[in-house]
């Protein structure tokens, strides 16, 4: 599963109003300009985040997005859902061979956990206290 930045740059404006949230509505030329990102595509993900009531507008001349949950009812698993659509690894599982299938099952089902288990809380409050789990190879 590839996820696109659709579902990349709707996580990122959820983070963006997990981290603000308590605080009034967000504009999203705020968090455009925060990180370096296209305004009117922001606007095209956002409308579909607001019919999963997963954000709300607020009009006005200080308007913007406020979160319509609290941070920590959000999964990334939610975001990535409604702006990606099922969380498969492959189309057509159930026509594979069986033990192809189950392999495809297992990867969904990991995945679905972590999405379904990491908040937008957790990711807002995320930081980078220089341990890494990755590892680094010198030439």
């Amino acid at each position: 599963m590839k996820i696109s930045t659709k579902g990349r740059y709707g996580l990122t404006i959820m983070i963006e109003l997990a981290k603000r949230h308590g605080e009034g509505p967000t504009s999203l030329k705020t968090i455009a300009a925060a990180h370096e990102l296209s305004e009117h595509y922001l606007e095209q993900l956002v409308a579909p985040l607001r019919n999963a009531g997963l954000v709300k507008s607020i009009r006005g001349a200080y308007g913007g997005y406020i979160l319509a949950k609290e941070p920590s009812e959000i999964s990334s698993g939610d975001i990535i859902r409604v702006l990606e659509g099922p969380i498969s690894p492959v189309e057509g599982i159930e026509d594979e061979e069986p033990a192809k299938r189950e392999l495809w099952i297992r990867i969904r089902d990991a995945v679905k956990e972590v999405l379904d288990n990491t908040t937008i809380e957790d990711l807002a409050h995320h930081t980078n206290d220089g341990e890494s789990d990755a590892y680094m190879f010198y030439i």
